[in-house]
């Protein structure tokens, strides 16, 4: 998907509506994960596509139903932020993060997929609404 062609309600509403079938996830907990081309970064681009992933973590891939993809997740330095607030406020959080924090820091993007944690102070669009922000980092 892109920025400009969100398909994220699409994607959640499929993957929940299929989340039981999972007999052998680990916690509650989802996460919604990006994997952006190295060079997606460079130059903002509303067009510029990604692969948008709803994720629950499993301890093995025995009962993943087989029109399901896997996907075992390399660890490696992350910078965590908390989100607070509705899912519509988030872009404010990811500018600060690309737009201040990073550029200020002592590190530069890694190639690794981005992800955000969904735990149970995960309330979608409400104002109390809490999500872990994880950023693949490396020094520069």
């Amino acid at each position: 998907m892109s920025l400009s062609d969100n398909k994220t309600r699409e994607l959640w509403s499929g993957f929940m509506s299929r989340k039981g079938e999972m007999k052998n996830s680990i916690g509650s907990d989802l996460y919604s994960m990006q994997v952006y081309d190295p060079l997606y970064f460079t130059g903002f681009n509303p067009d510029a596509e990604f692969e948008k992933w709803a994720v629950i973590e499993v301890k093995d891939f025995d009962a993943v139903p087989a029109d399901m993809e896997t996907l075992i997740f390399t660890g490696g330095l992350y910078a965590v932020f908390l989100h607070k607030g509705g899912a519509g406020t988030g872009p404010a959080t990811f500018q600060y993060i690309f737009g201040t924090w990073l550029p200020g820091s002592d590190y530069a993007l890694d190639d690794r997929p981005h992800f955000e944690i969904l735990g149970e102070k995960y309330k979608n669009e409400d104002p109390t609404s809490e999500e872990e922000i994880w950023i693949p980092i490396k020094p520069k």
